[in-house]
């Protein structure tokens, strides 16, 4: 397979995790907006569209995840930098604590931020990456 090709590969499974990022980021500053209502004095309608925004920010996050797996994979096929496929495996761990760690309401808003933050992170860092592949992609 072609240089130019691995390369377009990889950018393309870049910006599908980056789409799921982005969906998770969305669904997560909802639920922190919610939860500040919550907070604040909310009711059972507000804790209610609160766990939903977080139960969306989790498939999302399931989403990408998987797709920062395959991204991860493409990146093994092209030889620009070898620790690019290690920046982004922080955030895989930390999804699945997120995933399987909403035990306690009283928890919920520090790990929605941190959450949030840890998505911001993966972001950056996958558009960095898809930033560096598109500049070295060889002229056809």
């Amino acid at each position: 397979m072609s240089e130019r090709r691995e390369i377009l590969e990889a950018i393309t499974a870049g910006r599908q995790a980056l789409s799921s990022l982005r969906m998770a980021k969305e669904q997560l500053q909802s639920a922190g907006n919610w939860g500040i209502v919550d907070m604040i004095g909310g009711g059972f309608l507000t804790s209610m569209m609160k766990h939903s925004k977080i139960d969306r920010a989790s498939s999302y996050m399931q989403e990408a995840k998987q797709k920062l797996s395959a991204f991860q994979r493409e990146l093994k096929d092209v030889s620009i930098s070898a620790n690019l496929d290690m920046e982004i495996s922080g955030f895989l761990t930390f999804a699945d604590f997120f995933l399987d760690g909403l035990i306690a309401d009283y928890f919920v808003q520090s790990k929605i931020e941190k959450a949030k933050s840890q998505v911001e992170e993966a972001m950056h860092r996958v558009e960095h990456i898809v930033y560096e592949l598109e500049h070295a992609l060889p002229a056809q």
